[in-house]
């Protein structure tokens, strides 16, 4: 077949079909069709032309290495994964990436506080042992942030703060709020993880004012925090089951909160408390 009715006729049909479907049906060698229409001595480019459909095909959803085994499987063509990047960075063919969770946020520098707490979750005396945690709370019209302080002595909340954000000021507040619930205790160990609010200045030197000794988690272990983990599970689990994501209006999000965490501490009893409500057993040690 004529070189000029080839391309032709691919260029007709190539909007609704693929290069290489027609060529298929034209039993012509790929080869030869680009050295028609890009001349033998930028046979070299053919390759780029590929990638584009293949990129195009996958609706953009593959990075250079998936690329590259595409056209080693499907296509019998060994190229260089870097020779693929290169290309694909060319023509801008990056795939989507998920936009991965920031471990520190707004640049903020970091203090990480040694894992004192190491898992002990018994307290003798309350205000001995603080321990504190953000969540978050998709029901309303937007995503809110609950930020509590919890004492391990009778596993009552402290303190709670619930925001539409997640900064500095959020735990500096619910802090701020145990303090004063507390009178001002000096010596209580806080316990938190890693997260960029707890380790930034800020909210290091707001303990140290205060006279309190802050303990982390291990980076990534939810285990080390485990008594405050299984507060907010308890609460999703107890006051939201049958709320779908953006069900309700924040107002209701907000008095929800407030009837839980009442129930937690005045009327929840707790086997580890003896089957006291820990106010009740909080009373004890008055």
């Amino acid at each position: 077949m004529d070189k000029g009715v080839v391309v032709q006729l691919v260029e007709k049909f190539r909007k609704k079909y693929s290069v290489t479907s027609i060529l298929k049906v034209l039993e012509i060698p790929r080869s030869s069709y680009y050295r028609w229409t890009k001349g033998f001595e930028e046979y070299r480019n053919e390759h780029e032309t590929l990638l584009i459909e293949i990129c195009k095909a996958t609706t953009y959803r593959n990075g250079h290495r998936k690329i590259r085994a595409i056209l080693h499987r499907q296509y019998h063509i060994h190229l260089n994964r870097n020779t693929v990047q290169k290309i694909m960075q060319k023509h801008h063919l990056q795939c989507k990436v998920k936009q991965k969770r920031k471990w520190k946020s707004q640049g903020e520098s970091e203090v990480i506080a040694p894992n004192i707490l190491n898992r002990d979750f018994s307290a003798s005396k309350p205000n001995e042992k603080w321990v504190t945690d953000i969540t978050y709370l998709q029901y309303g019209r937007e995503t809110l942030y609950l930020s509590t302080i919890l004492d391990l002595y009778n596993n009552e909340i402290v303190a709670y703060k619930l925001y539409n954000h997640q900064q500095t000021p959020l735990v500096i507040d619910t802090l701020e709020e145990a303090l004063n619930n507390r009178n001002n205790p000096e010596g209580v160990m806080v316990h938190s993880d890693q997260g960029s609010v707890y380790t930034s200045y800020v909210f290091q030197n707001h303990l140290k004012k205060n006279h309190l000794i802050s303990s982390m988690s291990r980076r990534g272990n939810c285990w080390d925090n485990a008594v405050i983990e299984s507060f907010h599970s308890n609460l999703k689990t107890e006051e939201f089951q049958y709320c779908k994501c953006n069900s309700i209006s924040n107002l209701e999000v907000v008095l929800k909160i407030d009837e839980y965490i009442y129930h937690y501490n005045e009327e929840r009893i707790q086997e580890k408390l003896g089957y006291l409500t820990p106010k009740e057993f909080g009373a004890k040690a008055a």
